[in-house]
């Protein structure tokens, strides 16, 4: 049986996911610069971190993120470092992103693991499952089949809507990887993306 209030979760799942957030910043960015394969390597670890972060919330892992102010920012500072390193990192330099440097050094197995480790580390994702998506929950019926339903349906939008941005994002790659310009766009790249951490900063003092 189908959760009651699913089409209207499905509705609000889709205007915050197409929301710009970190999530879809940094996935454009990494499309454009380093390619699709890349993208869509860490388009799977961000899905398996909100599935996880969706598991936790079912055991009240969030819950105590949300009641523990200090918890919740350390969660956030922690998201917006690990943002600013990466940000770093294309600032540095271009490393070789070809198929077979890809395969040698594990270069897509590296892009899931910050795709993993950047939702882990995001407590609006906890929030998400512990605020909004009890909204959509009827108490009539089953509270954990309603909460796997919406948690499915949630990450299945979410990794869609991904997948689009890195797939769009990755045909720029050509032009912005090569040719006199490369690394100068790199940067700029760079500083978007350490602007999407520091927006997480901002974020916390509201």
């Amino acid at each position: 049986m189908l959760a009651p209030m699913l089409p209207s979760f499905l509705l609000v799942a889709l205007l915050v996911e197409l929301t710009p957030g970190p999530n879809m910043g940094w996935l454009a960015l990494l499309s454009a610069s380093e390619g699709r394969r890349a993208g869509f390597a860490a388009t799977a670890g961000i899905g398996l971190g909100l599935a996880m972060v969706a598991a936790a919330s079912a055991f009240g892992l969030a819950q105590l993120a949300q009641q523990s102010p200090l918890l919740f920012n350390l969660l956030r500072y922690a998201g917006a470092g690990f943002l600013l390193w990466l940000a770093w990192e294309a600032w540095a330099g271009v490393r070789d992103v070809s198929p077979s440097a890809i395969h040698k050094d594990g270069t897509a197995a590296r892009h899931f693991r910050r795709g993993l480790i950047i939702n882990l580390l995001n407590p609006k994702a906890a929030l998400f499952f512990i605020a909004v998506l009890p909204v959509y929950i009827v108490p009539e019926g089953s509270v954990r089949l309603q909460t796997a339903q919406l948690s499915i349906a949630y990450v299945t939008i979410a990794t869609l809507i991904h997948l689009g941005i890195v797939t769009l994002a990755g045909r720029a790659h050509g032009w912005l990887s090569s040719g006199p310009y490369a690394g100068l766009i790199r940067r700029g790249f760079a500083i978007f993306l350490a602007a999407i951490a520091l927006w997480f900063f901002v974020d916390t003092f509201r």
